[in-house]
């Protein structure tokens, strides 16, 4: 899929990314960087990747360094955010907790920032009339079965009755964009293959048979890029994707990088066998956009009296959108999938020169 373009809508704006040191955040950042975008905010916790970030910009992009402007804060704390948001025309929001055994052993921490965090982005960026945000969620938040999984349902479900809130109040229009397995990003599968492969060691397989959606980073920024131009309030966005298996994406990976065994350890806490990136009751109500699902909010309030009901409406589809009946990739076409990212070609480069 080619790269989305709309550097128009962001012509002289200035954008706000949550999470910002991130694998995903920096992404969005280095998309956005070359642009004719006037200013980009990253708002993040962590001091030292903070700078570490800012060395690299400096380092690679001297010329479009100056655009980047550090906010050290927590989403835990709104008067952090509220301080940041001031100005601001667009938020991505990716700030989160997202590994899905630390949720399982600490779900109240994953509550307080992908929950109450998510609400208090929203509170700040509604009263500073931010005109846009969109938010980040996981399939995992689709029949969900993990702490990890349970708070980012409940996130989208902040960001649908704050979307109506923030119409109402400020015009601010607020959508969520939900993804599968993002390869290579910050604590993934393939980037801990590709380092046990270079220790010598087997891969450690949870279950062969388990599938996960596949989708590279810059397919990840499209969805939002084409978020933040056609969102309607309360919004839900899906990118169709490949998935494979954990077995043949360890074939893969050893493909490229040599066969050094495979060990298989069995699920961790809160794995599924597939993930699904829409539910039956979501995909009946879904547009199909080409590459993408839009699932429109049900604008109902709580006085159903003044709605019309009709006897044996539909409520949900045939069968959901999963990991399990989505386009199924070999080992050839994981290869091929894998080697669009950056992380995997630049692995390969370092390995030809030792």
């Amino acid at each position: 899929m080619a790269k989305y373009n709309s550097s128009e809508f962001f012509k002289g704006k200035t954008l706000m990314i949550t999470g910002g040191t991130g694998s995903f955040g920096t992404t969005v950042l280095k998309r956005f960087l070359t642009s004719e975008i006037e200013e980009i905010r990253i708002f993040s916790r962590d001091e030292k990747k903070q700078d570490d970030l800012r060395h690299e910009l400096q380092a690679k992009y001297p010329d479009y360094s100056e655009k980047v402007r550090f906010y050290i804060g927590d989403v835990r704390n709104i008067d952090s955010l509220r301080d940041a948001v001031e100005g601001v025309d667009f938020i991505f929001h990716a700030a989160a907790l997202k590994q899905v055994p630390s949720c399982e052993f600490f779900p109240m921490e994953a509550v307080r920032t992908n929950v109450m965090g998510t609400d208090n982005m929203l509170h700040a960026a509604i009263d500073a009339k931010v005109k846009n945000v969109v938010c980040l969620s996981t399939d995992k938040a689709a029949y969900p079965i993990n702490a990890m999984g349970i708070s980012k349902a409940m996130m989208e479900k902040v960001i649908r009755a704050n979307a109506l809130r923030a119409v109402e109040k400020s015009g601010t229009i607020v959508s969520c964009t939900r993804y599968g397995n993002v390869m290579c990003s910050r604590g993934s599968i393939i980037p801990l293959f590709i380092e046990q492969i270079h220790s010598g060691k087997p891969i450690t397989i949870t279950d062969p048979n388990m599938t996960r959606f596949l989708m590279n980073l810059d397919e990840a920024v499209d969805l939002v890029m084409f978020a933040f131009e056609h969102a309607k309030p309360g919004d839900l966005f899906v990118q169709k994707s490949d998935a494979s298996t954990i077995g043949v994406l360890g074939q893969a990976v050893q493909k490229l990088f040599g066969d050094t065994g495979t060990k298989i350890i069995g699920a961790r806490h809160g794995e599924k066998l597939f993930e699904t990136l829409l539910t039956n009751e979501e995909r009946i109500r879904s547009e199909d956009m080409g590459d993408y699902f839009r699932v429109t909010p049900d604008e109902r309030g709580l006085n159903y009296d003044k709605f019309l009901s009709t006897y044996g409406a539909v409520t949900q589809a045939d069968e959901a959108y999963t990991s399990h009946n989505t386009n199924r990739l070999d080992v050839e076409g994981t290869v091929k999938k894998i080697l669009t990212t950056d992380y995997v070609n630049e692995q390969l480069a370092t390995w030809k020169t030792e």
